[in-house]
């Protein structure tokens, strides 16, 4: 099941993309383009997802 949430992504001075995001606690991801940083938070968030789900 796909689930939506919301991302807060940064453009950091060194260059590279921070995504965090209040509706995953512990979300955080960083990339050097915008796509690859949505790839790597949308990983990072099914697997926070999972482990939460799975501690329940």
């Amino acid at each position: 099941m796909e689930r939506m949430i919301q991302l807060h992504i940064e453009h950091l001075p060194e260059g590279v993309y921070l995504a965090t995001s209040d509706d995953v606690q512990g979300l955080v991801a960083q990339g050097n383009t915008l796509q690859n940083t949505l790839e790597i938070a949308r990983d990072v968030a099914k697997k926070l997802i999972e482990s939460q789900s799975d501690s329940s």
